[in-house]
């Protein structure tokens, strides 16, 4: 399948960042100047590009994004920052466009110095490879301990124009974003001014990546955009604007299904599984109880050993730091519940139980029966597969 998304070019090459020679260079180019919104990692250690890239997104502009895998370009001091930068200023001249519109991205290992002098060396050919069905190239060349590229495409009728959408993104492990994840950039034809751009996207931010975990962690590379040329040249939508939700709704279904891609690639992950939390206060507390479960280390083993052990979860809900009543709480795998009013539903219940953690994917939903708030939260199990992968990741 070709993704092309109308107005943007794209490429990725092997430029020998890693040492596998696979491809490590990306770069994704609008033919205009985009109407952008960002949202960057919470973590207080950015990365060089990170701080480069915060400063450029505030004029909520953007025509390029450079973005190396292999080195996260991260606690690398001053000259890390320069590196950054020179690979921005070098983008835009072989692009003949203003540095201030080229944004940079870095993922990989921590403490590095970057090889600012092969990304140099490589950025004629990165410019020159561009085009319109490059995108897919481009999210191999993001990719670190990822299985598979990560690649969502969409077409909608808005008003009487066609709209597409496509979104990249990349992450396996280091994943339980705030405000941001891994790398992830959207790109749409869609003409719409940029205040209401980034508040839907924030909104879709919040129920997509800001709603998975994988390992409990935060990057200090975490990064997710959104680039709106306007090809489609539909009337600019607003926050008025009577297509604006549908508009939405294919954004928010595309960063969904990215989010969701993730969780099922984490490393060593053999269980996908939605941390559904029902009936709490407010929407805050929920969160909170679906990350304490889906962040616990003995829920994530339980579910990679097919262990009906609600006590585990039960738990994680109590040191969540949510006020709740244990009295009311009900636990279900599926539509089988575990737990009804803070008690035991008996054995019969948990082997029903057990038969759905055999599965690829389920729910276990949480009744905190305390109000009319919801949240959810995609996560993965922990198996020996993650260690090893991660005792390895330098060497």
């Amino acid at each position: 399948m070709r993704f092309v998304v109308p107005g943007f070019l794209a490429s990725g090459i092997s430029a020998g960042i890693k040492r596998n020679k696979v491809k490590d260079l990306a770069l994704i180019y609008s033919e205009t100047p985009a109407a952008t919104a960002a949202v960057f990692t919470q973590n207080r250690v950015k990365a060089a590009p990170i701080l480069v890239s915060i400063e450029k997104a505030k004029r909520h502009l953007c025509q390029a994004i450079v973005v190396n895998s292999g080195n996260a370009n991260a606690c690398t001091g001053e000259a890390g920052l320069q590196d950054a930068q020179l690979m921005s200023r070098l983008a835009a001249q072989k692009l003949k466009i203003d540095e201030a519109l080229v944004l940079v991205a870095s993922t990989g290992v921590i403490g590095k110095r970057l090889p600012i002098e092969i990304i140099s060396k490589n950025i004629p050919q990165l410019v020159e490879g561009l085009t319109p069905d490059g995108i897919l190239s481009a999210a191999e060349a993001i990719l670190t301990t990822d299985t598979h590229p990560k690649v969502v495409w969409k077409k909608e009728t808005i008003g009487t124009k066609e709209i597409t959408i496509c979104g990249v993104a990349k992450g396996a492990g280091m994943i339980m974003p705030n405000m941001a994840t891994m790398l992830s950039f959207i790109l749409t034809d869609a003409a719409i001014e940029a205040e209401t751009l980034e508040k839907v996207f924030k909104e879709g931010i919040r129920c997509s990546f800001n709603s998975i975990s994988i390992d409990g962690e935060t990057s200090t590379n975490d990064m997710a955009m959104v680039l709106a040329n306007g090809k489609a040249k539909n009337p600019t939508i607003t926050g008025h604007s009577q297509d604006l939700g549908l508009f939405r709704n294919l954004l928010v279904d595309v960063l969904v299904k990215l989010s969701s891609m993730i969780v099922k690639d984490g490393e060593g992950a053999t269980k996908f599984v939605e941390i559904s939390v029902v009936n709490s206060k407010e929407y805050h507390d929920a969160a909170k109880v679906a990350f304490s479960v889906a962040n616990s280390n003995l829920v994530k083993t339980a579910f990679f050993g097919e262990d009906c052990n609600w006590g585990r979860i039960i738990s994680a809900i109590g040191a969540s730091g949510v006020n709740v009543d244990p009295e009311k709480i009900n636990i279900s795998f599926e539509d089988i519940m575990v737990v009804k009013n803070g008690v035991g539903t008996g054995i019969e219940q948990e082997e029903r139980a057990s038969k759905v953690l055999q599965r690829e994917e389920f729910k276990v939903v949480i009744d905190l029966n305390t109000g009319s708030s919801d949240a959810r939260v995609f996560t993965a199990d922990l198996s020996p597969e993650y260690v090893t992968i991660n005792a390895n990741y330098r060497t």
